[in-house]
């Protein structure tokens, strides 16, 4: 990429990070043929037989593979009218052995997206003034924890009770409307702990009606599950800008959350 090109993409991506803390990304690399794969695999998976889905049901969030359903209530009451199956990729890759060839599939697009991931942290790291590589390094992502999760929507006869993919910014909700194989990508939580509150992380919410059927995938890219999260040295002065966040363990961050906590509210500290 000529530098000029890069300089302009790096500020592109600030911007993004700061206002939204959503954007999406295209010519990211991932070949058309297997996000249509991965896409016809989870609906296989989802069209198996429920009591064979149900094997792979637990309410136990570390079991490394696991198929839920139904309607839960959890944060902020919204309803979740949706079937879904969460399986742990990386460090160590797991996966339901049906359908047959699923496995392979998704673990080619886990490794993909990786990738993608690791380039867009090394350019969130620019955007920050810090050093290519400090991200990736201070979350330890070569053992990082990565997610992926499918979710099954399906026709809802009470659509008014459950909200597919919207954002929240300054305090009103958007419908996302993706590109064609486009990645929406979600910063979270943790860059903004990381960048001691420069870039957002946002509320948003799913989405179902009472007319079609949809699937939606998400790859969750976090740090090793040992490793503290806590705001960059490079982005905390002890007057001007002092840290805003407590440091958290990811593990520890990743059960306050299944508990239906906003952790961010959690480990913010008051800056007088």
């Amino acid at each position: 990429m000529i530098l000029n090109q890069r300089s302009k993409v790096i500020q592109d991506l600030k911007k993004a990070c700061q206002d939204w803390g959503f954007f999406m990304l295209v010519n990211h690399g991932v070949p058309e043929s297997l996000m249509k794969a991965v896409l016809d695999g989870c609906k296989e998976f989802f069209n198996l037989p429920m009591e064979e889905k149900m094997k792979l049901a637990d309410k136990d969030i570390w079991k490394p593979i696991r198929f839920g359903t139904g309607v839960d209530i959890k944060v902020e009451k919204f309803y979740f009218w949706r079937d879904f199956i969460k399986v742990f990729v990386h460090p160590q890759f797991h996966f339901p052995n049906k359908p047959v060839g699923f496995s392979e599939v998704s673990g080619e697009y886990c490794k993909r997206t990786r990738e993608v991931a690791r380039e867009l942290l090394q350019g969130i790291s620019e955007a920050l003034g810090l050093e290519e590589n400090y991200i990736e390094k201070a979350m330890d992502l070569e053992s990082g924890f990565q997610l992926f999760a499918a979710n099954l929507y399906p026709q809802c006869p009470q659509p008014e009770l459950a909200m597919g993919l919207q954002i929240q910014h300054n305090g009103k909700w958007f419908h996302v409307n993706p590109l064609p194989n486009s990645f929406l990508v979600n910063t979270g939580d943790h860059l903004q702990v990381l960048s001691n509150g420069k870039f957002k992380s946002i509320r948003h919410r799913a989405v179902v009606n009472n007319k079609a059927t949809r699937i939606s995938i998400a790859v969750v890219h976090g740090p090793s599950l040992n490793t503290v999260v806590s705001p960059a040295p490079g982005l905390v002065k002890s007057e001007s800008c002092p840290a805003a966040y407590m440091p958290m363990k990811y593990k520890d961050y990743l059960n306050f959350q299944h508990d239906g906590k906003r952790c961010l509210d959690h480990i913010q500290l008051t800056v007088t």
